[in-house]
């Protein structure tokens, strides 16, 4: 039986992943670290065997070093981040503590713990918004240089240096991957596609920033964990793979989509939803278009997305039908 520590697995992407590793390696014992901010849930986590759940900060160097050598870890899969670009411009000392602070803590604690050891593995979990923004044309690749434009990108892109710096200096086995927007179940309604639908559900005003032309990449959050899974496998240390869904959207017609999709279910009215479309301000220093290109992974481990947009967007309504609709 091997061990896996899964840092913010009590969260979206996170606490999807530990139910696909629990599938894919049942009898390994999975160990959750979660500092369980507002974003998480226990809740996400019901239903998996082998599971130990360990609430603490991965700031806590010597607790992150202690559950490594207890438990014998020898993967680390790092998801612990605040994310929400909303607030991190309105406080941005918490992204800089936990994305860039937490992420050292974390590479230093491995590097001790390891000791050299090259089996082992520490993928660290980023984004797209590391690379800026793209004008009409053209997609984020793993050569593209960095250019974040918000404190949360930011915290991010220098976590993912960080990174690179300790596979570099000290050897460390550390893979970076990439992601596009992710959606699915389990995640927090502060997020575009579940406030929407959580909105459309209350028959409450759906707020779309700017003139919502905005365009974004989305990949379904299985998949996600599938790409993850697969550079854990083959992946080369050191390296970078982006994963994305290429599925591009204007956030407009992404809401337009889902509103017609909240309705049939639902059974209201088809267009009802759509009524509920209301324009904000736009956030400060919006990036205008994200796009990734995912060649590498896909031809160098022959990972490719498997959930078309229509059925992955059809599980996500319902999964929040069947936990929000209460």
């Amino acid at each position: 039986m091997g061990s896996v520590l899964i840092t913010g697995g009590a969260g979206f992407i996170g606490s999807n992943f530990a139910h696909f590793w629990a599938r894919e390696k049942p009898s390994d014992q999975i160990v959750v670290l979660d500092k369980l901010t507002y974003a998480a849930d226990l809740r996400n986590l019901g239903g998996i065997d082998n599971i130990r759940l360990v609430v603490g900060d991965i700031q806590n160097l010597e607790l992150t070093r202690h559950l490594l050598d207890s438990f014998e870890i020898r993967t680390v899969v790092n998801f612990a981040a605040e994310s929400h670009v909303d607030n991190s411009i309105k406080g941005p000392a918490a992204f800089i503590q936990t994305n860039l602070v937490g992420t050292f803590s974390l590479l230093e604690a491995a590097r001790q713990a390891w000791a050299g050891e090259k089996t082992c593995r520490f993928l660290h979990v980023s984004t797209d918004e590391v690379y800026g923004a793209l004008g009409e044309t053209g997609k984020f690749t793993e050569e593209t240089p960095y250019a974040p434009n918000s404190p949360y990108s930011a915290s991010k892109a220098g976590s993912d240096h960080l990174v690179r710096a300790y596979f570099h200096t000290y050897g460390l086995p550390a893979l970076t991957t990439n992601c596009s927007n992710n959606y699915g179940p389990r995640q927090h309604p502060e997020k575009l596609i579940p406030l929407a639908i959580t909105r459309m559900m209350k028959n409450e005003p759906i707020p779309i920033y700017g003139d919502g032309k905005q365009v974004r990449d989305w990949l379904y959050v299985e998949d996600h964990c599938m790409g993850i899974f697969t550079v854990l496998q083959g992946g080369n240390c050191g390296e970078t793979y982006n994963i994305g869904g290429n599925n591009e959207w204007k956030n407009i017609d992404l809401i337009d989509s889902l509103c017609d999709e909240v309705d049939r279910a639902i059974g209201r009215e088809l267009g009802s939803s759509r009524k509920l479309k209301i324009f904000v301000e736009d956030r400060p220093g919006h990036d205008r278009r994200y796009a990734i290109d995912a060649s590498k992974i896909e031809s160098e481990l022959g990972w490719h997305h498997k959930t078309s947009f229509p059925e992955g967007i059809s599980k996500t309504v319902q999964w929040y039908l069947a936990n929000f609709g209460k």
